[in-house]
């Protein structure tokens, strides 16, 4: 995967494709395109909207842009730098900050000390923070690197940008905001501060509703 940097965002170049595969894909977008120009957007992720104080701007306010219609998070298979095997769906039921970064993108490690806060904050708490490391370096790399900076939330490695390419990133970092019920919320791309008042706002409202909803008679 070629890369290049930016002072704020990291853009992540697809791999090159075959000519035949590259007519498809025209083609598809093309078709999608004219999909979506007659299709209605929402005003917001479908989980969120319909729970009582979780609004687009809550999500605007966040950095994040809201999800225009209910879409499944993709699932993944990567190991953790501590050697086990985690997987999207290992999270079920809780709300995930997925963010995709490597150790050379600038962005990536300013913003990654609100992450971990953030990560801290939450202990406890139905949320948990993944950082995928899109870095093709030896996982010994990233490793020392992330223990260099120590760091301690949990660390996914994705060399062959199998993750990557699912959730479309191609700016880093970039960050997905997944609902208990594995729906993709929303997506920010560059780097923010995801321990301050108007995330932390967010979160909760999340927090508090999905409580909510789980507390209410069926």
């Amino acid at each position: 995967m070629n890369t290049s940097r930016s002072s704020a965002t990291c853009n992540v170049m697809p791999k090159p494709m075959p000519a035949s595969l590259r007519r498809l894909l025209a083609g598809t977008l093309l078709l999608a395109g004219a999909l979506a120009a007659a299709t209605p957007l929402g005003e917001g992720p479908a989980w969120a909207a319909a729970a009582p104080g979780v609004s687009g701007q809550l999500y605007t306010a966040a950095g994040m842009t809201p999800s225009d219609k209910p879409r499944d998070a993709p699932e993944f298979s990567l190991p953790a730098l501590n050697g086990s095997l985690v997987r999207l769906s290992d999270y079920r039921g809780k709300l995930v900050v997925l963010n995709f970064w490597a150790t050379w993108c600038r962005p990536c490690i300013k913003e990654m000390p609100s992450l971990e806060r953030l990560s801290n904050h939450m202990q406890g708490r139905n949320l948990v923070v993944l950082a995928i490391s899109l870095d093709r370096d030896p996982a010994a790399h990233v490793s020392m690197f992330v223990e260099g900076y120590g760091w301690k939330l949990p660390v996914l490695l994705d060399p062959e940008a199998s993750a990557g390419d699912a959730y479309l990133v191609s700016g880093m970092p970039s960050t997905f905001l997944i609902g208990p019920d594995g729906m993709i919320l929303g997506r920010a791309v560059g780097a923010h501060e995801w321990d301050g008042a108007a995330p932390l706002a967010l979160f909760n409202a999340l927090l508090a509703s999905e409580a909510t909803a789980s507390a209410s008679p069926m």
